[in-house]
């Protein structure tokens, strides 16, 4: 059996406490970075309209057992009427989902701030990882491994004798 490393106390100090401190302000400031870039329009008063008309429906068939039969039937009918009921969409008008996305070109612009501002931090906090924690054992998984974990688990140690479950720093980034 291969002896076990003994990991030092001042690993767990100086590497593993400022990555989980960092990765945690990271994910906030991502979180505040995004609400700031979100796009601050006023929506559309005809959706707004459209999805109240849909909570309402949707109240209306929770309570369909609390009210008279008669009642029920009688709202049921002023949404789903053919000729002019609030749920009833004419053929012509329904619009592909895809299509709706993105024929707003603010949506496409939204959707690509969104990403810049998930790929910018990821790629500099794998920087600031591999500047200044590259090469420790920082923890050891309490299960064994099979040799193909090693790339995803060991990356930065290029000692081919560690058991596979020991993690480096830089793993444990990603």
């Amino acid at each position: 059996m291969a002896e076990d490393l003994v990991l030092d106390t001042a690993i767990r100090d100086w590497v593993l406490i400022p990555l989980s401190v960092v990765m945690v302000l990271i994910g906030v400031l991502r979180y505040f970075v995004s609400k700031l870039m979100r796009s601050s329009q006023v929506p559309d008063s005809k959706i707004v309209r459209e999805g109240q008309v849909i909570v309402r429906a949707r109240n209306l068939r929770a309570a369909a057992n609390y009210i008279p039969a008669k009642s029920f039937r009688a709202r049921k009918v002023y949404f789903n009427n053919e000729e002019n009921g609030l749920l009833h969409v004419p053929k012509g008008q329904a619009q592909n989902a895809q299509a709706q996305m993105f024929s707003d070109p603010n949506m496409a612009m939204d959707m690509m701030k969104k990403n810049l501002s998930m790929i910018i931090p990821q790629t500099l906090t794998f920087a600031w990882v591999n500047f200044f924690f590259s090469g420790f054992v920082a923890a050891k998984i309490p299960f064994p491994l099979t040799q193909r974990f090693r790339s995803m688990l060991q990356n930065g140690i290029d000692l081919s004798t560690v058991d596979v479950s020991y993690v480096s720093s830089r793993s444990c980034h990603r």
